[in-house]
């Protein structure tokens, strides 16, 4: 497997888990039953499939979460933005780069 396959499924690991989270929302949002239900559906497999896959790559457990929140970081920010029309805010931007900067600290640390 190559050095990047795993930050290969990191991304689309979060890409599960925030869509996911954003169809669970609008579900919660959505007024017929019927459609209530199939988006929880949805959404759910999506967080199942989340959880399987983000926990796929061969890493220590600390490491793999530790790089994976970086991840979730960034793709939360966009799906709320495209999702929510709700776009970062100057403390998310700078939250955000603290998460960044840890997870390059782990990654390049080797540990």
């Amino acid at each position: 497997m190559s050095r990047f396959t795993p930050l290969v499924f990191l991304l689309f690991a979060a890409l599960l888990e925030a869509g996911g989270d954003a169809v669970i929302r609008r579900g919660l949002q959505t007024t017929p039953l019927l459609a209530k239900l199939l988006l929880f559906a949805a959404g759910g497999g999506m967080l199942l499939l989340y959880g399987c896959l983000v926990n796929s790559p061969k890493w220590t457990f600390g490491k793999l979460l530790g790089l994976y929140v970086v991840f979730f970081f960034l793709v939360a920010q966009v799906v709320s933005w495209l999702a929510f029309h709700q776009p970062p805010t100057r403390p998310l931007w700078a939250g955000g780069l603290l998460i960044v900067s840890g997870g390059l600290v782990i990654a390049l640390g080797g540990g």
